[in-house]
């Protein structure tokens, strides 16, 4: 059972946690109110790299994409909640909410950046092809819900996550766009600049 104050995942039928000694009286598959950041990262002109390789390429391009972002998101406290076509929605904040969220969720995106660029060094000798992203990052307040059996995730929903993947929508290639709130918390270590659009004032930032 996963403690929900933690994250421990203990032995069946443990009364407490072994690491934090929370209580485990079954309230792990409980919907709980969580402030979060989210967010949403995809591959810009798909499509068109669709186009350009034959569909093993493109799915072991893709594997690779994912795999690296998996780990940028999961090296600073994220938890890749689902890939979505060519998207990855990360969550920070579940299952442990923590103060510097949104900050981790911004280094995150740091990191992925750099790590695409040693990416697409190999892409570019393998297969002539570099990948570009555009993202969106928002936080709020979000309904935790059970655990997805297949992942043993947590699943997240509320406006917060939809925020977040129009702000993906409306970024540009390359472009990273911070909801008001999650900038709020990060203005002072980031660079960004005000731009209009539909998603609760977002700040981009490269």
């Amino acid at each position: 059972m996963r403690c929900t104050r933690c994250g421990r995942v203990n032995a069946d039928g443990a009364r407490f946690c072994d690491a934090c000694g929370a209580r485990l009286d079954g309230a792990s598959d409980a919907a709980a109110r969580k402030t979060v950041t989210v967010v949403f990262t995809d591959l810009a002109g798909s499509t068109a790299l669709g186009e350009r390789l034959d569909p093993e390429t493109l799915r072991g391009v893709m594997s690779r994409y994912f795999a690296t972002a998996q780990v940028a998101m999961e090296r600073h406290g994220g938890t890749v909640e689902k890939f979505i076509g060519d998207a990855v929605m990360a969550v920070f904040g579940v299952p442990v909410v923590r103060e510097d969220d949104a900050a981790r969720a911004v280094r995150a995106i740091v990191e992925l950046r750099d790590a695409l660029e040693r990416l697409n060094a190999e892409l570019d000798r393998e297969h002539g092809i570099r990948i570009t992203t555009r993202t969106g990052v928002n936080t709020g307040e979000v309904v935790v819900g059970g655990v997805d059996s297949a992942t043993d995730q947590r699943l997240a929903t509320g406006d917060a996550v939809n925020v977040a993947a129009r702000l993906e929508q409306a970024a540009a290639p390359g472009e990273v766009l911070l909801g008001a709130a999650t900038y709020n918390l990060v203005g002072e270590h980031v660079v960004a600049e005000a731009r209009a659009c539909d998603g609760g004032g977002p700040r981009s930032g490269r």
